[in-house]
């Protein structure tokens, strides 16, 4: 994208702007896309509005998950551990002591931050890696939904209710179940994570990052800092995490052990990324609107069935399958995802 200034009086030629910085143009489409889709909840049907907030909650898991695994390469299979912690710290917070879901937010951020930190730190000083990372990752992530199931503190397997205020409110992040105030919260803060993606990606801890992901030893004999930028990676995206965490919490004013650190739920954030794309800026974004869809999709098959699959009708776990052939399809014909290999192609 270039931009011709007008040349001052007297010169014969225009001069040519330099061209705009990767990461600025990528901010700029964010920003174009984030102003289209201001209006999708005043036209959309009530039930496509709530799949598009379910989209932006998938987005913002699959920002989160990429940021670490993607940008930073270490595979985890536990991000439910982050969005737990997000969602029970907010819950807790409000229920118990009223405090305003945006601050238990941050509190959330904070707290699965912190343990992504102590986790990964132990993780790294014993040179966990690969499979070895990941199995760790889940194994924590089902440790804390063990301990949270059987804590009071927590509220064991009930979980936490959302009261229920009589008017909307901002500060409590709760409207009219249609309103398209979710919609718009939900936007903003998936639309904060996509361009704190592009910052860190273009910036020099993310520069870092990258060269540690692609070859950590050689990285570290260039004096590149490893252990302090892998755990701001994986603070970072624990961080992001909580906050689809907290706001999921919100939106539906329930959580409970399993559906906050239920193993689905980790699935949820790395099927996106591997559909759009492992380590792109945009393949959380179009990973998560294909998967958000196809949830939909899915559910109104299982509900109303066309006569010919009628033997569907009733059943669960569809969504399931089809996310496997999916995936497998992806891996298979488009081994870097949709966005991965559109721009591998574009470059030859």
């Amino acid at each position: 994208m270039n931009i011709t200034i007008e040349a001052p009086a007297g010169s014969a030629e225009a001069v040519k702007a330099p061209p705009l910085r990767p990461q600025n143009k990528q901010l700029a489409i964010l920003a174009i896309l984030v102003l289209v889709a201001i209006p999708l909840p005043l036209i959309l049907p009530a039930a496509q509005g709530a799949v598009a907030v379910r989209i932006l909650i998938f987005l913002l898991m699959a920002v989160g998950w990429n940021i670490m695994s993607g940008f930073g390469g270490m595979f985890s299979f536990g991000h439910a551990a982050y969005f737990g912690l997000g969602a029970y710290t907010s819950a807790y917070l409000l229920v118990k002591h009223n405090v305003s879901p945006w601050i238990g937010m941050l509190a959330g951020m904070a707290v699965a931050a912190a343990v992504a930190v102590v986790i990964g730190y132990f993780s790294f000083r014993y040179k966990l890696q690969g499979a070895y990372f990941a199995l760790a990752t889940f194994a924590f992530a089902e440790m804390l939904r063990l301990i949270v199931t059987s804590s009071a503190f927590a509220n064991k397997s009930i979980g936490f209710s959302v009261p229920l205020i009589q008017d909307s409110s901002l500060w409590l992040i709760q409207f009219p179940a249609d309103s398209p105030a979710y919609f718009w919260v939900a936007l903003a803060l998936a639309g904060a994570a996509v361009a704190i993606s592009i910052v860190f990606l273009h910036s020099r801890a993310g520069r870092y990052v990258t060269a540690i992901r692609d070859d950590e030893l050689a990285a570290a004999s260039l004096g590149a800092p490893v252990l302090r930028h892998k755990l701001l990676t994986v603070a970072l995206s624990a961080a992001i995490t909580a906050v689809a965490g907290a706001f999921y919490t919100q939106y539906y004013l329930f959580v409970n052990p399993d559906l906050g650190f239920g193993s689905a739920i980790s699935i949820q954030a790395i099927v996106p990324v591997v559909i759009g794309g492992i380590g792109t800026v945009w393949g959380p974004v179009v990973g998560a609107i294909i998967i958000g869809s196809l949830t939909d999709v899915t559910a109104t098959l299982l509900r109303t069935p066309p006569e010919f699959l009628s033997f569907l009708q009733g059943r669960s776990g569809l969504d399931v399958v089809l996310y496997a052939v999916l995936v497998i399809l992806i891996v298979r014909l488009l081994p870097k995802g949709i966005v991965g290999t559109l721009a591998a192609r574009r470059r030859r």
